[in-house]
């Protein structure tokens, strides 16, 4: 049988992380649902400060986004409409200066009904000018009644 000697820590020599998780995780929560927000959609500045210039999307719809479309397209969206609910947020930090957080999100249209149920992941990372997301990724699931957070109050 061989031997193996002790891996190395992938982690080693990086500076240390000054984000408390728990911090990190509201912060970041705060900021995926200020994306949810109608005046954060409608605001083609607020979102280009959120969104990495490298940004990428794979939609629940199945289509691809990248920073230009999504800062052409998202302003375009009707003001009032149903209002996305979020919950179940959980954090991986990816390294210093990135974190992966994942929920689950619906529209909970006027007559209280869900719909458009999604597993979401998001990649965020820090930069100069703070957090920006990277990546995100919509993925339909099984209907589900959300508990949590709202992503917007009229």
């Amino acid at each position: 049988m061989e031997k193996r000697g002790k891996q190395p820590d992938p982690d080693a020599g990086l500076p240390p992380v000054t984000d408390a998780p728990a911090d990190l995780l509201d912060m970041l929560r705060s900021l995926e649902t200020e994306l949810h927000q109608p005046a954060t959609r409608g605001n083609a500045g607020r979102l280009a400060e959120l969104l990495h210039d490298t940004f990428v999307e794979f939609g629940q719809s199945g289509r691809r986004y990248d920073k230009a479309a999504t800062l052409r397209e998202l302003p375009l969206e009707p003001r009032h409409g149903p209002v996305i609910q979020s919950d179940d947020y959980a954090l991986r930090r990816i390294g210093p200066d990135a974190a992966l957080l994942t929920y689950r999100s619906a529209h909970r249209r006027d007559d209280g009904r869900c719909e458009r149920h999604a597993l979401r992941a998001s990649l965020w990372q820090r930069t100069s000018s703070g957090w920006r997301m990277v990546f995100h990724q919509g993925t339909p699931t099984a209907p589900f009644q959300p508990v949590g957070i709202q992503g917007r109050s009229d």
